[in-house]
C-alpha cells in the first residue's frame, strides 16, 4: 500500500548523524517535552523513522483515564513531521495541511511507540502516514497526513 517513490533531496548526512543531531539537540519543542518525545532511530532510503512517547497520566488524560485523542493525534502528527524532516536530509520542514486519524483501541498513561512514513516526496507537497502502537505492540491509532515541504530558511 506504501509507495516510496518521489525525490527526496539526496542525503548529505548519514542515518547516525541525524539521529545524533535529535539527541543532542537543546532546542526540543515544548510540544515534543510535553508528549514525552523521543527519536529511536531513521531510516533515510525508507524515508522513515521510529519514536518513543512517554505518556504522562498527569497531563494527557480525558476523564475515562486513557490518552485523550487529541495527545494522539500530536503523536502522529510528530511521527509524519519527523519523517518529513528526515526524509530532506534536514534540510526542510514539513507543516501538515490536512490529516485523517483512525483510533483502534484506547491509550492508556506509559511507553507508546510511533512509526512515521513519508509516502510519496514532492516539490510542493508530501504525502505521509503514522502509526502509534501499545508496549505489546497492539495498533493504537494510525494517521495519514499531506505536508508542505518547506526549506528551513523559508521557514523563519
Amino acid at each position: 500500500m506504501s509507495d516510496t517513490t518521489g525525490s527526496a533531496p539526496s542525503p548529505a548526512l548519514t542515518d547516525e548523524d541525524i539521529l545524533q543531531r535529535f539527541h543532542r539537540t537543546k532546542n526540543q519543542p515544548t510540544g515534543s517535552q510535553t508528549l514525552g518525545f523521543r527519536i529511536v532511530s531513521v531510516c533515510q532510503a525508507d524515508k522513515s523513522v521510529e519514536v518513543a512517547f512517554d505518556a504522562r497520566a498527569d497531563l494527557l488524560l480525558n476523564p475515562m483515564k486513557q490518552i485523550q485523542g487529541g495527545y494522539l493525534c500530536a503523536m502522529l502528527d510528530e511521527c509524519m513531521s519527523v519523517a518529513c524532516m528526515v526524509a530532506s536530509g534536514m534540510t526542510h520542514v514539513a507543516p501538515t495541511v490536512e490529516m485523517k486519524t483512525s483510533f483502534f483501541r484506547p491509550a492508556v498513561p506509559g511507553a507508546i511507540r510511533g512509526v512515521g512514513r513519508v509516502v510519496r516526496w514532492g516539490r510542493t507537497i508530501a504525502f505521509t502516514e503514522g502509526e502509534l502502537f501499545d508496549p505489546e505492540g497492539r495498533t493504537l491509532a494510525k494517521a495519514t497526513g499531506t505536508a508542505v515541504p518547506t526549506p528551513f530558511k523559508s521557514y523563519k
